[in-house]
């Protein structure tokens, strides 16, 4: 089974109108054993201020994931993306995010994020850090991207 870290935005987006039925639509992926969600104890924290609603669905999406915690792998492999200036220390949980998928075994990251994970000019500076890191390639997209998987 693909293992797939999703980040905070991704439980979001189950009630955002511009990506609502595309966030269903790999939840129910997940659900069906197509995907193993991964999360973190970054999104667990990040969670905490959502309406109540998002905090709802996060808890039921709990029993069909995956809960990894921060390591000190992870926090140098995220030190690794803000020094090669993949990202600022502003935006230091989104490497995270990044560091924890990868660290984790992860093959993909999901996130609605396009400014600090799913950008086409990141990617590829993220693959390059977990290279020299020693750590596989990790795929990065949006739920779009991934929900009409086949297998």
């Amino acid at each position: 089974m693909i293992r797939v870290y999703a980040d905070t935005s991704v439980f979001g987006g189950v009630f955002d109108d511009e990506f609502k039925d595309e966030t269903i639509a790999f939840f129910d992926l997940v659900k069906q054993r197509k995907f193993q969600l991964v999360i973190s104890s970054v999104v667990s924290r990040e969670i905490q201020p959502a309406p109540e609603k998002v905090k709802d669905f996060f808890k039921e999406m709990i029993t069909y994931a995956e809960l990894v915690e921060i390591t000190s792998s992870a926090l140098q492999l995220r030190q690794g993306y803000i020094d090669a200036g993949v990202v600022t220390n502003k935006s230091m949980l989104d490497a995270l995010h990044v560091a924890l998928a990868s660290v984790s075994g992860c093959s993909m990251i999901v996130s609605w994020n396009f400014k600090h994970i799913v950008h086409f000019q990141k990617i590829p500076l993220y693959r390059a850090i977990n290279a020299v890191k020693g750590y596989a390639q990790i795929d990065i997209y949006s739920p779009l991207e991934v929900i009409n998987y086949e297998g």
